[in-house]
């Protein structure tokens, strides 16, 4: 059952200077003059190339999104983003396609679902900046969860990946040092649980080098 928490490194925003593998869009962020002001705007949030057809995009500037940057996908998903389907158009489809697996739908869960699905997943409703305290995580044996999904620590609450064998902190600059995948315990989870659904069903999240496995 979805609860609140407010250990939560991805729901706020951080200014650091390591870029990752992805950049990412969850609206304008700023004000007319270029501050940060806002956590997000809309629903739509998605996980981009930082290189696409020699494309420019300011960081700053004012009404248009704003840039944030992600380590690599399992980040991403745990801040609650989803591929892109300009830039990203395969991993779109894939993740789209595996959505659609779990969901056991007749037919193509749309973007349009997807974005309100993921949102709904995300974060209780709040404003500001700072939204950690809204942030919804969820319980699962750490047994059933894959590989890419993001959950905190038992020990410390702090974030750490979960791969096949394996279990790693979270630093801006990659994944920390390999230990062993626990078993038979519970876990509270960051990846929302669609995302998860995803990554049960076929999705193959790109990862930093640093990952184990």
């Amino acid at each position: 059952m979805p609860r609140r928490n407010r250990v939560d490194p991805f729901a706020d925003l951080h200014a650091v200077s390591s870029r990752g593998l992805f950049t990412g869009n969850r609206g304008c962020l700023v004000d007319d003059t270029g501050a940060l002001v806002r956590h997000h705007s809309g629903t739509l949030w998605i996980t981009c190339r930082t290189e696409y057809r020699d494309w420019k995009h300011p960081l700053e500037a004012p009404r248009t999104w704003t840039p944030l940057f992600f380590l690599d996908d399992a980040v991403a998903l745990a801040a609650g983003h989803r591929p892109c389907g300009l830039c990203r158009r395969s991993d779109y489809l894939a993740f789209q396609s595996a959505v659609t697996s779990a969901a056991g739908a007749g037919h193509r869960v749309l973007a349009p679902a997807l974005n309100r699905m993921i949102a709904a997943e995300r974060h209780s409703p709040g404003s500001g900046l700072l939204r950690a305290k809204d942030r919804i995580l969820w319980t699962s044996s750490i047994d059933s969860i894959p590989a890419g999904t993001v959950v905190l620590d038992p020990e410390d609450g702090q974030p750490i990946l979960v791969t096949r064998n394996h279990v790693q902190a979270f630093t801006f600059d990659g994944w920390a040092t390999q230990i062993k995948r626990p078993a038979g315990v519970n876990v509270e989870v960051l990846t929302p649980p669609t995302s998860v659904a995803a990554l049960i069903n076929g999705f193959s999240p790109h990862l930093h080098w640093t990952a184990a496995d």
